[in-house]
């Protein structure tokens, strides 16, 4: 266990969350997601998929498995390992967010399928009626991404698309993924301070830390 979820178990129970990362454009989401989770001292259970790696590299500009050292916080699964933890509803966490999330598995999700683990731990959430936040990123939208969303919506899911916010004002690439991050954690019920919320002050977002 990290020094970070020895500290967070010291104060009651960690946090535990699964997590999906897909094929969509975006991998900096998911890289700071963990990085900020680490931080949190939040328990992770993650399934990557092969497409993800691909987009990993493209993106980042190093391998998926070359990154993933200092995330010693993380249990890792393949995404045809349906014999993992997350597959099952037995399993307790506090909620799964997919990070990003591809209009493919938005869409294999909101039809009930469950082609690898991934979209197994998100069905997992639905009828366990648990937390599930999508974070897709697409643009722009057909009337299919659309319908996919609002079946999801209504089935308990939170679709959160990858559009950051201005008000914040940032001033770099990572304080628009930070935005994101912050409403996906939010609803995820992990408390944070990565940005200074609307009708706060510096100080008191400071205070949040």
């Amino acid at each position: 266990m990290s020094n970070e979820m020895e500290m967070a178990a010291s104060r009651g129970r960690v946090k535990r969350i699964a997590l999906g990362i897909t094929g969509a454009s975006g991998a900096i989401y998911a890289s700071r997601l963990l990085t900020h989770l680490k931080g949190l001292g939040v328990e992770v259970h993650c399934a990557i998929s092969e497409t993800a790696r691909i987009t990993w590299k493209w993106e980042l500009g190093r391998e998926f498995q070359d990154s993933i050292a200092d995330w010693d916080h993380v249990q890792w699964y393949e995404e045809r390992d349906f014999m993992s933890p997350i597959a099952s509803g037995s399993f307790r966490h506090d909620g799964m967010a997919i990070v990003p999330c591809s209009t493919r598995t938005l869409g294999c999700i909101a039809a009930g399928l469950s082609g690898n683990l991934i979209q197994r731990g998100a069905e997992v959430c639905l009828k366990e009626r648990r937390k599930l936040i999508l974070v897709v990123r697409e643009s722009p939208y057909t009337l299919g991404h659309l319908e996919n969303m609002t079946r999801l919506t209504q089935s308990g899911a939170v679709v959160i698309p990858a559009s950051p916010g201005f008000y914040h004002r940032p001033r770099s690439i990572e304080d628009l993924v930070d935005f994101i991050l912050s409403r996906t954690l939010d609803h995820l019920g992990i408390e944070n301070s990565l940005i200074q919320r609307w009708g706060e002050s510096a100080e008191e977002a400071e205070a949040h830390v």
